[in-house]
């Protein structure tokens, strides 16, 4: 009898995760996208960014913007569109942070010169 419990409990606990994920609120696309800009402006000016990595993150983020916008104007965002896109910003995201990290920001502010001792 304990076993069959358990066995039931371990089954819902199983089940409902999948629930708990889908309860946490989506956010906006217009919120995402702003967030999103928010990140690699602030990359740009504190120097973890070089001007390339911010150009080719922003080609990025107005393509997606651009396939947004032809979703939108089909009869609005289908579920399918919408994962869609948040696989993409998802996908945008982890490149500003690679990108914000890899290293690329070793500038000496005092005297204008890189820093040779990249690795």
């Amino acid at each position: 009898m304990k076993r069959t419990l358990l066995a039931i409990a371990a089954l819902a606990t199983v089940a409902a995760a999948p629930l708990a994920a889908q309860a946490q609120p989506w956010q906006s696309i217009n919120q995402r996208q702003a967030q999103l800009d928010h990140r690699i402006d602030v990359g740009v000016r504190n120097g973890s960014l070089t001007r390339s990595e911010a150009l080719r993150l922003r080609g990025e983020f107005r393509s997606i913007a651009r396939l947004e916008a032809s979703y939108r104007r089909s009869n609005g965002l289908s579920m399918r569109e919408r994962a869609d896109l948040d696989r993409r910003f998802d996908r945008l995201s982890a490149q500003i942070k690679a990108e914000r990290h890899d290293r690329n920001d070793r500038y000496d502010r005092h005297d204008g010169r890189h820093d040779d001792r990249r690795s």
